[in-house]
């Protein structure tokens, strides 16, 4: 156990919150780490001081940084967009009985885009915060996400996805089509791809634009996080008792198998979080535990032992310097991989 928390004591910083950690981000300047939570509340910690705000009348669903240097934005089951500071709490939008459960950002200092899902509607917001577009769907959005310009938005849906011009007024997308129900989305960082989550313990891909399919299959369980690489090379994901990293590269990964990283015997990965600068992967189990593992070297570095509950969420910060961390328990914690004196 002492190992295996090694990391954790001497470069971490941690706080019991008191409810399920739903999500968690790092503002635009990465000096800032924000947690959301089941009771309504967001936490902030700049590893020094910890602060909170009450931020939604029920459960914060949806978490991301904000389009300023300091802030985030959240969604709740109250029907609520917001941008949520430690000081304040600005409201977007209200969708009245429809959940906001998928909030998403584009950073740009002139065309920055905000982005919100609520029922069968994903929603484009300006700089400043202006509903400008709203792009419908035939049945719930269950994920959202930026390609790397923000010159399109995916959504996930039943029997497929959707994929939008964001600067685009057309009703009609490019709809890649599978059947079943897909529960989240992610775009390969070049473009050439994009992947969702579905609920038969299963990742589906087209490639862009060709539209070819690629099945990734064998999961015991539910995917509840996936995500490409800087590189783009691999696409690692949750769902095992392993990392699963699927290769995105020499005509993979269909007929590839996929490389498994930092196995955990009989315990399910939850989470995954690539890291922003290397091929570097951060990875939380059911049991509590947290690991980094190199990709290009298949070596693993443990970061938090178990026995704070099932991790729920990680996020790096911009630079890679800095990793967050939460749980089901309300454990919450940052760790400082930054070099020190």
């Amino acid at each position: 156990m002492n190992d295996l928390d090694a990391l954790l004591k001497s470069r971490g910083v941690t706080m019991q919150l008191g409810a399920h950690i739903t999500a968690c981000s790092f503002d635009r300047a990465g000096g800032r780490a924000a947690f959301a939570l089941g009771d309504g509340a967001v936490h902030f910690t700049d590893t020094e001081n910890w602060r909170q705000i009450q931020a939604h009348d029920g459960a914060v669903l949806s978490l991301a940084q904000d389009l300023s240097a300091d802030g985030f934005i959240t969604g709740g089951d109250d029907g609520k967009f917001n941008r949520v500071t430690p000081d304040a709490v600005t409201q977007l939008a209200d969708f009245g009985m429809k959940w906001v459960d998928h909030v998403a950002c584009f950073a740009h200092p002139k065309n920055g885009l905000l982005a919100c899902s609520a029922g069968k509607n994903l929603f484009l917001f300006n700089v400043k915060g202006e509903k400008i577009r709203s792009f419908a769907h035939p049945s719930t959005v269950t994920g959202i996400a930026f390609d790397a310009k923000g010159k399109r938005i995916a959504a996930s849906h039943y029997n497929g996805a959707s994929l939008w011009f964001t600067a685009s007024t057309s009703p009609t997308p490019r709809l890649l089509e599978w059947k079943g129900s897909h529960i989240g989305v992610a775009l390969h960082p070049d473009g050439e791809a994009l992947v969702t989550a579905m609920q038969e313990n299963a990742l589906h891909g087209w490639t862009l634009p060709e539209g070819k399919h690629m099945r990734m299959s064998g999961y015991p369980s539910k995917t509840e996080s996936f995500g490409f690489t800087k590189s783009g090379k691999y696409l690692a994901s949750a769902g095992a008792d392993a990392i699963v990293l699927w290769p995105f590269f020499g005509g993979g990964p269909m007929g590839k198998p996929p490389l498994e990283l930092a196995p955990n015997e009989g315990k399910m990965l939850k989470r995954v979080a690539c890291h922003p600068q290397h091929e570097m992967v951060a990875a939380g189990f059911e049991d509590g535990m947290v690991v980094m593992a190199d990709i290009t070297r298949q070596t693993v570095l443990p970061v938090a032992a178990p026995g704070r509950g099932p991790i729920s969420a990680l996020a790096w910060n911009a630079s890679g310097s800095h990793l967050a961390i939460g749980t089901e328990d309300g454990f919450a914690a940052v760790v400082d991989f930054s070099k020190q004196g």
